[in-house]
């Protein structure tokens, strides 16, 4: 397959198994499910004929691994990201000292007055590390990666859960639990605990 056919499959995907599966009259199941062979009939119905071997690899080889099948392989679905409602299925578990945040140099002002907010998300998506928080950042400009204390706030009540590609999911990020991370040219991986 084409990297051009492997990202235009991929943004497909994301599409309607993260916002608007009912354009391909899909209902996902609770944990965002749904059965491969009604995806795959749904996308040849609307004119884009996808095959198992094509799902398969977008699944393996997507970069941000934003896809997963079921252990079957009867089942596909997007780890995070949905904008529709929809019951993840995901289960709290203790994060790190510090997750990261990256976004774009505009957004710092109300991102630390207000703090971090889903927007028409389930979540806000926070990383383990400083290289993927830049790489984040840097898709709408200049790139600041922010340091949350997530420790602080698990053990004040607050959330977290860990999506199946390794993205840290949180309801919302309070701007006291913020700070800009001020080291930009060190992107060494932060603490795992779990």
């Amino acid at each position: 397959m084409t990297p051009e056919r492997l990202v235009k499959i991929s943004k497909y995907l994301s599409k309607h198994l993260r916002h608007q599966p009912e354009r391909l009259g899909l209902s996902l199941e609770p944990g965002g499910w749904i059965a491969v062979n009604t995806l795959l009939s749904a996308c040849r119905q609307h004119q884009f004929p996808l095959s198992f071997l094509e799902l398969e690899e977008v699944v393996k080889t997507n970069d941000k691994q934003r896809f997963s099948f079921n252990e079957t392989q009867t089942k596909i679905r997007a780890n995070q990201g949905h904008s529709v409602a929809i019951d993840l299925q995901l289960v709290p578990l203790k994060p790190p000292d510090l997750l990261y945040h990256g976004t774009h140099k505009k957004a710092i002002k109300l991102i630390l007055n207000k703090g971090l907010l889903k927007q028409s998300r389930h979540h806000v998506h926070l990383s383990k590390d400083i290289a993927t928080a830049l790489q984040v950042g840097r898709r709408r400009g200049r790139p600041v990666v922010l340091e949350i204390a997530a420790r602080t706030m698990y053990n004040q009540g607050y959330e977290f859960y860990c999506s199946d590609n390794g993205v840290w999911l949180v309801e919302s990020v309070p701007p006291q639990y913020l700070r800009i991370h001020t080291d930009q040219s060190n992107p060494a991986p932060a603490s795992t605990n779990r």
